[in-house]
């Protein structure tokens, strides 16, 4: 019988039971990678709590009660704590949350560490890996290197954990671009793409979708994502008023709720911007096929998963140049890329809403490339490269 290849995940971005939404797109690529034959895998999921009293904080307080070990929708998760100090101990946080993982799975025999981003994850992996004296991969989503590649606190321990790393993912060909331009070695890296439960997000009934959801005929355009200046939110506010009679809606929450509901005022569009807070990621596709377009302007992303859900689901998307945005928008019937401005993005909603593609067309751009069993086959593969097998 084949030995399996034994697998620690670390993840400072995966689901729990305070926080159900946080990573999803993690935990469907770690349960993937579980599946595939001649695997096991243990995913460490560190949660860091400041001192106390500032642990006593309700934003803290609940994570203090997850347990330190469980099954997880079929995964075996730990979750060690790690002294974390909030807007101030970044360049700390990779050392404490190495102790913590490596006290966590003393004396488990392990062949490879898999680090879920750049930034911690990625420097905490290089200490777990160099005590343990095993290879260790990281993989880069986005702002993990747009902030942190940048950040002078962070860089050094990114760039380090890079060069000493068997193996690299990135989730996109801009992202291995991005990379390179911080000093990474292209050469190491490989695009992983995400993947997509097409069993969920697929094409389907938009009156139906529209009657479920409460709303009229006014036409839709729907932004998902946290409320927050680089997702660009403000801008699609700022493009409503060239919009007549559209109306846009937002899910998801932020900071700059406040700030993005006097925007609507100033401009008086209000009436037309509807704030819907946060949404269970079930509750996605029927809102993604409720709209008639998905409009997300952001200034940096790896591969948003939001943008291959809609898409998925037949709705077709106007994004910024940002991360793998070619690597989606490769049709007409995919949708728009346009530059951050209000003009530029109410002329391509202008544009689609005069003559929409059909959902069956949209879904069809995805061509097949965003699939959970591929990119766990392909995280295998990546991995067992890296452990020698």
């Amino acid at each position: 019988m084949t030995t399996p290849l034994r697998i620690l995940s670390i993840a400072t971005l995966f689901p729990d039971a305070a926080r159900p939404n946080f990573g999803l797109f993690v935990e469907k690529s770690l349960l993937a990678l579980a599946a595939q034959p001649g695997i096991e895998l243990t995913v460490v999921a560190p949660v860091g709590l400041p001192p106390f009293p500032l642990s006593l904080h309700p934003r803290y307080r609940a994570l203090r009660s997850l347990p330190r070990a469980e099954q997880w929708h079929g995964l075996s998760v730990l979750r060690p704590r790690f002294t974390l100090i909030p807007r101030l101990g970044a360049r700390l946080n990779p050392a404490a949350i190495a102790r913590a993982v490596l006290d966590a799975v003393a004396d488990r025999p392990l062949d490879v560490i898999d680090a879920q981003f750049f930034y911690p994850d990625g420097p905490a992996a290089m200490r777990v890996a160099r005590a343990l004296r095993l290879p260790f991969s990281i993989k880069a989503r986005g702002a993990d290197i747009s902030h942190f590649g940048y950040n002078p606190a962070t860089r050094t321990q990114l760039l380090g954990a890079a060069a000493k790393a068997a193996g690299l993912l990135a989730v996109s060909d801009t992202m291995r671009r991005d990379m390179a331009a911080i000093g990474i070695d292209s050469a190491k890296v490989a695009v992983h793409y995400t993947g997509i439960d097409t069993a969920r997000f697929h094409p389907g009934d938009r009156t139906a979708a529209r009657a479920a959801l409460g709303l009229d005929d006014a036409p839709a355009i729907l932004s998902v994502g946290a409320l927050i200046p680089r997702k660009g939110q403000a801008l699609v506010i700022e493009a409503l008023p060239a919009l007549p009679g559209v109306h846009y809606w937002l899910a998801g929450a932020g900071a700059e709720e406040s700030r993005y509901r006097a925007l609507a005022r100033q401009h008086d569009v209000e009436a037309r911007v509807h704030f819907m807070g946060p949404l269970a990621h079930a509750d996605l596709p029927q809102l993604y096929r409720a709209a008639d377009i998905v409009v997300m302007p952001s200034a940096s992303e790896g591969l948003a998963n939001a943008w291959v859900e809609a898409l998925a689901c037949g709705t077709p998307i106007v994004i910024s140049d940002a991360g793998g945005a070619a690597e989606l928008v490769r049709l007409p019937a995919a949708g728009r890329i346009v530059p951050r401005a209000s003009g530029a993005i109410a002329e391509a909603v202008q544009d689609i809403l005069a003559a929409p593609p059909s959902p069956t067309d949209v879904a069809a751009s995805l061509d097949g490339r965003f699939d959970w069993n591929r990119n766990g086959r392909e995280l295998a593969d990546h991995l067992r490269r890296c452990a020698g097998y």
